[in-house]
C-alpha cells in the first residue's frame, strides 16, 4: 500500500469515526428535531467516506469518482460543525476537515 492510500485511509476512517460520533451524540438531546440537518449531514458525509475508504482500499478505479463528492460533503461538514460548541462537534470538523 502507498503511503498516499494510507494516509488517505487514515482520514477517511477518522472522518467516518468523528461523523458517526457526533450523529450519536445529537440523538441524546433533548430537541433532537432541531438538529435533523445536522444529522443528515453528518451520516451522509460518514456514508460517503466509507465508500470512499472502501474503494481507495482494495484500489478500485472507480474511487476517484468519489473524491470531489467526498471532498465536497467533508467540507461542508467541516464548515458547518466549526460553528458548533460542543467537543464531538468540534472533533468532526477537525476530521472532516482534514478528509477534506
Amino acid at each position: 500500500m502507498q503511503a498516499y492510500n494510507k494516509s488517505l485511509l487514515d482520514a477517511l476512517n477518522a472522518a467516518v469515526a468523528a461523523c458517526e460520533n457526533c450523529a450519536t451524540a445529537y440523538l441524546q438531546e433533548d430537541d433532537v428535531q432541531a438538529l435533523t440537518r445536522c444529522i443528515a449531514l453528518t451520516h451522509d458525509c460518514a456514508d460517503v467516506c466509507a465508500l470512499t475508504l472502501r474503494l481507495v482500499a482494495r484500489n478500485s478505479a472507480y474511487a476517484a469518482h468519489l473524491h470531489t463528492t467526498r471532498a465536497e460533503i467533508c467540507a461542508a461538514c467541516a464548515d458547518e460543525f466549526s460553528q458548533h460548541e460542543h467537543l464531538h462537534c468540534q472533533q468532526c470538523a477537525k476530521a472532516c476537515r482534514r478528509c477534506a
